[in-house]
């Protein structure tokens, strides 16, 4: 099969000339309708567990209220306990040398995703959702689905930067088949994962988008997750009411985050078995689903009925509270599973609460409360991923309204501003890392000599002898010693090749000191000068290190900077080379 499959690749590419973009896009569509099914399969697997529980499928928080108050607190709780089983498989089926994490196969790693442990890590993704954990399904979804990419791309031999490339696309084909956004699906892989659109990567990750997308409508019962109403015509001074909601959003997402992770940090520090503790988080799910069933699952069919029918602040708070409760305790003790949804969820509860209270200051001046709902989804999802313009597309392609562009970019915009401006925070590992590498390459680029250098040790007088010069070459393998004077300034330096030259040839080299040996010309650096002038300077030296002296008018000498130090600065400032 493998060696038809090679075949039939090189056949293709010479028969129809086809070149290796060609390429990329036509296996593109075969990730997008693999990552499709994907999807689909992992869905019918939950309905088999809700069919189980109560008899039909349909949304969680139905399941939680047609069971009884008793088996709503050990129901996830029993959930956890087996997820926490097949993640300890997970773990033991680990390559050391891949990553399941399918963003840093893309990013870092060389594009192989490990195919038993994320199966494993799915299973438990599913027995925590099965059993009602309040944690998104769009992780496993587009977990499996970079999975298909990765293994399309072994079996017919890409290289790692194709492979990275394909499984992108069943990444950005995930995102799709699980919020209906072939756009934004494609945005949120080069967005958060790539983090640059580069056509030759944004083509096959929209094309595996789109072909998903219609794969997906081709099955019966299938219907985007969020129903969005009309949304109104916004005018006037009510524009500036949704800057104010990207304040907010933009403020209250990082302390979303924060707790998050400082569940995280406290369901680490108990002693307990990773089974035991996520049993013990989906039993906190349990207790706080018996007053609020709407805890349960990911939160669709709440937020459908909070944008389509009148809640009252109460009751809000109150949903909004428990759900945050019940998603910190999922996450925290260890579930695998997305923030994604559940931060849709936030979102769209803060923005109605926002909505009654501006409605109830200003009844006449502005719309319902379901429009600030829909902003606010996509203000607190740019707040907390760093992806704006991923925020703002999403929001778009769920209501197809030109009405909700201008406060949805407002709000987005501002809530990303904001947001970085309290804390540089994000909901995905990789974009954390590639700020903090963004914030490398910055202070490098403004960075100076003096940051890099070191002691030079190799320092003699002027009045050194041959026997001292010797025993410092013995000691440091180095080609040059630094030459001072008595006031420290720098002299020039001694070359080993004089000295051995001297002591081969059997001259007599008694009353010899630096002094005579002495080559004054030779190239110095300052502590003022930019990394990139002293690159330079290098690159017409042959040796591994050179001098800093404070100036050139007073050459006090201070130290020296080694090559190495000087390349990997700029490696790490200019991370293409």
């Amino acid at each position: 099969m493998l060696s038809f499959l090679l075949r039939l690749r090189t056949r293709a590419q010479s028969l129809f000339r086809l070149s290796d973009a060609h390429t990329m896009l036509v296996w593109a569509v075969v990730v997008g309708v693999l990552g499709a099914f994907a999807t689909v399969a992992f869905r019918h697997a939950i309905d088999v567990f809700q069919w189980l529980f109560t008899g039909r499928t349909g949304s969680f928080v139905a399941m939680a209220h047609a069971l009884p108050w008793t088996v709503r607190i050990w129901l996830p709780a029993l959930g956890g306990l087996l997820a926490g089983g097949f993640l300890i498989l997970a773990r033991r089926s680990a390559d050391k040398h891949a990553t399941s994490d399918y963003m840093e196969a893309i990013a870092i790693g060389d594009g192989v995703v490990p195919i038993w442990q994320s199966a494993w890590r799915s299973v438990s993704s599913l027995f925590t959702i099965g059993f009602g954990g309040s944690i998104g399904r769009e992780g496993p979804m587009v977990q499996l689905a970079a999975l298909a990419g990765s293994i399309v791309g072994r079996i017919v031999h890409f290289d790692p930067p194709r492979l990275r490339l394909l499984v992108a696309c069943g990444a950005a084909a995930g995102i799709t088949s699980a919020y209906s956004a072939p756009i934004a699906g494609a945005f949120f892989v080069t967005e958060i994962v790539l983090g640059s659109i580069a056509m030759e990567n944004f083509g096959p990750l929209l094309v595996s988008s789109v072909v998903a997308n219609i794969v997906m409508r081709e099955f019966s019962g299938y219907k985007p997750p969020y129903e969005m109403p009309v949304f109104p015509t916004i005018a006037g001074p009510e524009v500036l009411l949704f800057v104010a909601l990207g304040l907010l959003c933009g403020a209250v997402a990082p302390q979303f985050l924060h707790l998050i992770e400082t569940s995280r940090a406290q369901f680490k520090r108990l002693p307990l078995p990773l089974p035991v503790r996520l049993a013990l988080g989906g039993l906190v799910v349990g207790v706080v689903s018996v007053w609020v069933p709407d805890v349960w699952g990911n939160g669709y069919s709440v937020v459908n009925s909070i944008l389509h029918s009148q809640w009252t602040w109460i009751a809000l708070v109150v949903v909004l509270v428990c759900k945050i409760i019940a998603t910190a305790a999922t996450v925290g003790s260890g579930a695998v599973g997305g923030v994604f949804t559940p931060t849709l969820f936030v979102g769209a509860t803060f923005g109605s609460l926002f909505g009654l209270v501006v409605h109830g200051w200003w009844p006449h001046g502005t719309s319902g409360a379901f429009a600030y709902a829909m902003v606010g989804m996509g203000a607190f999802m740019a707040g907390a991923t760093q992806a704006p313009l991923m925020a703002i597309l999403m929001i778009f392609e769920m209501t197809l309204s030109y009405q909700v562009v201008l406060p949805l970019m407002l709000s987005c915009v501002v809530a990303y501003f904001v947001s970085r401006a309290i804390n540089k925070t994000s909901m995905y590992e990789i974009t954390l890392r590639r700020n903090a590498d963004e914030q490398e390459r910055m202070r490098l680029r403004a960075a100076q000599v003096r940051e890099l250098v070191k002691p030079a040790d190799t320092v003699v007088r002027l009045g050194a002898s041959v026997r001292e010069m010797t025993r410092v070459f013995l000691e440091y393998p180095v080609k040059y010693l630094y030459v001072t004077d008595e006031t420290g300034h720098f002299r020039g330096v001694v070359a080993l090749k004089d000295i051995t030259q001297d002591l081969l040839e059997r001259r007599d080299t008694s009353s010899r000191t630096a002094a005579d040996y002495l080559q004054p010309e030779f190239a110095m650096l300052t502590p003022d000068m930019p990394i990139g002038v002293a690159l330079q300077r290098f690159l017409a030296f042959q040796g591994e290190r050179l001098p800093v002296v404070e100036c050139a008018e007073e050459p006090v000498l201070v130290g020296a900077v080694y090559k190495t130090t000087l390349l990997d600065a700029y490696r790490r400032m200019n991370p293409s080379i």
